[in-house]
């Protein structure tokens, strides 16, 4: 596989936020987001085998394994790093762009797929199928620039009915949302939504790598 970074931090999103957790940041993506704050994952890379991941991974000594990009389902050595994460005991968190299909991903994965909102310029490319192959311990996560975004979001979340299904996440787009302002909308509507702010943007840098 080729991989951008592998480093050991603090998980800084989804429900998981907050716990430690080793990073396995995987090269190339299929998508170009307009606010994207990891374009240096486009390109480049080292190239590893399954098994000097695995030993890179064990020896951070982490439980809490999250597989990240890019886009990790662009490699097709993925799924198999994926399975073998999970045989070896790690709690395994897969984070996807959403345009390519999960169902074939191990199912003791917990799979947060980021569904792409009009502001990201990558909404055409969202897989639909995934959101029928939801599952328990997944989550459903919207990055969200403006208001646009937050109607387009919240409209979507509801025609799919995915707060009864897995936890939904909206985050704000750093530097472009006001974080309160997102909090005054999902109150007004009443929405069965989880405010995601990037915390490990908060303890560090924003422009910090490998945090």
């Amino acid at each position: 596989m080729w991989v951008s970074e592998i480093f050991t931090s603090i998980q800084g999103e989804s429900t998981h936020a907050g716990r430690p957790c080793t990073f396995v940041r995987t090269s190339g993506c299929d998508q170009r987001c307009a606010w994207c704050d990891t374009a240096y994952a486009f390109h480049g890379g080292t190239e590893y085998t399954l098994d000097a991941l695995h030993r890179a991974v064990a020896a951070a000594g982490v439980k809490l394994v999250e597989v990240t990009g890019g886009e990790p389902l662009l490699q097709a050595d993925t799924p198999p790093f994926l399975a073998g994460l999970c045989d070896r005991g790690y709690e395994v968190l897969l984070e996807t762009g959403g345009s390519l299909p999960i169902a074939g991903i191990d199912p003791r994965v917990k799979r947060i797929v980021d569904f792409k909102p009009p502001s990201s310029g990558m909404t055409d490319l969202i897989h639909w199928e995934n959101i029928g192959h939801l599952k328990a311990g997944d989550e459903a996560k919207f990055v969200i620039a403006n208001r646009a975004d937050y109607e387009w979001s919240r409209d979507v979340a509801a025609a799919h009915a995915l707060a009864g299904r897995v936890p939904v996440l909206f985050s704000p787009a750093f530097g472009l949302q006001d974080p309160a302002t997102l909090a005054e909308w999902i109150i007004a509507d009443g929405l069965a939504a989880r405010l995601q702010l990037q915390v490990h943007k908060v303890i560090w840098s924003p422009s910090a790598r490998g945090v």
